[in-house]
């Protein structure tokens, strides 16, 4: 291989598609605090530095909680990539969040 042909190919910019989260809490409540190590033990796990989260405290923003539709906290809301998905809970079943994410298949 030419030494061009080698240049050009290091000059290539690496894409990685990044998952966008949205997690709705309510303050310090016990299932909120739950749900916001459960993600981010999950995105440690499997997203790496491949993910985007943006926590929600519906106590502190209340209309937005209501503008994006949330009526249970804690809501976990997939913003990107499409197609959408959403987990309401404190997130400890792994495999139904992951499901969700778009990480694991469903089993058949």
């Amino acid at each position: 291989m030419s030494e061009r042909k080698r240049k050009s190919r290091a000059r290539q910019p690496q894409y990685t598609t990044v998952v966008v989260l949205r997690l709705y809490v309510a303050g310090g409540a016990p299932n909120s605090v739950l749900a916001i190590a459960n993600l981010e033990a999950i995105c440690r796990e499997h997203l790496k530095d491949g993910h985007k989260l943006e926590v929600v405290d519906v106590l502190e923003h209340p209309a937005r909680a209501m503008a994006d539709g949330v009526l249970v906290t804690p809501s976990l809301a997939k913003v990107a990539p499409l197609p959408s998905a959403g987990v309401v809970g404190n997130l400890s079943d792994k495999n139904k969040v992951l499901q969700a994410l778009g990480l694991l298949r469903k089993a058949p």
